[in-house]
């Protein structure tokens, strides 16, 4: 019985441990987040720099899909590891006055980039190569866009295919997750 007690109390502080915890600003705040100045470039650098892959996601005060995702993916010691491991996150706030420079130097306060950029869901998460060019804005750059929420193995299934470059092969995510799914499952 102590031992049951035992794992679930150790069980219980793993999963506050990893937890997002809400900023100021209403939105969910992870460990694998980075704080820096939102300038694009300056962040694909940094991440290129730490050998890995830079993520951008928007998200909103309030947002219940958000939420999911930060309490039940994220939080998922694999999921969050892998993220931590492999790439460098920026968050944006789709409602937010913090400026943004985009890759093709156009600065503007979140919200006005988030509209530039036509996204329209919360969360939506853009995964972007090692070398950007500096005449495209974030969303002709990205390689993949993954518009609200999923569950762990479409989230983890695609973050694993962005890292092995899955979009340079003929094999489309949806086929990629559709055989991982199967093997994750055996």
């Amino acid at each position: 019985m102590f031992r049951l007690f035992a794992l679930l109390t150790a069980l219980t502080f793993a999963v506050h441990v990893n937890a997002a915890e809400l900023g100021d600003d209403g939105l969910h705040k992870a460990p694998w987040m980075r704080d820096t100045f939102k300038d694009l470039t300056e962040d694909l650098d940094e991440a290129n720099s730490e050998g890995k892959r830079l993520m951008i996601m928007v998200e909103q005060r309030g947002c219940i899909y958000c939420k999911k995702m930060h309490e039940e993916v994220f939080m998922i010691a694999e999921v969050a590891q892998f993220i931590e491991d492999n790439f460098f996150v920026v968050q944006i706030n789709m409602f937010g006055d913090v400026e943004v420079t985009d890759f093709d130097g156009t600065t503007l306060p979140e919200k006005d980039m988030v509209k530039r950029w036509g996204a329209l869901f919360t969360p939506s998460i853009y995964f972007f190569p090692e070398e950007v060019g500096g005449d495209v804005m974030a969303t002709q750059a990205a390689v993949a866009n993954m518009p609200g929420a999923f569950g762990r193995w479409t989230t983890f299934n695609m973050l694993n295919w962005v890292v092995e470059k899955g979009y340079e092969g003929d094999e489309p995510f949806q086929k990629y997750h559709a055989r991982k799914f199967e093997e994750q499952k055996g």
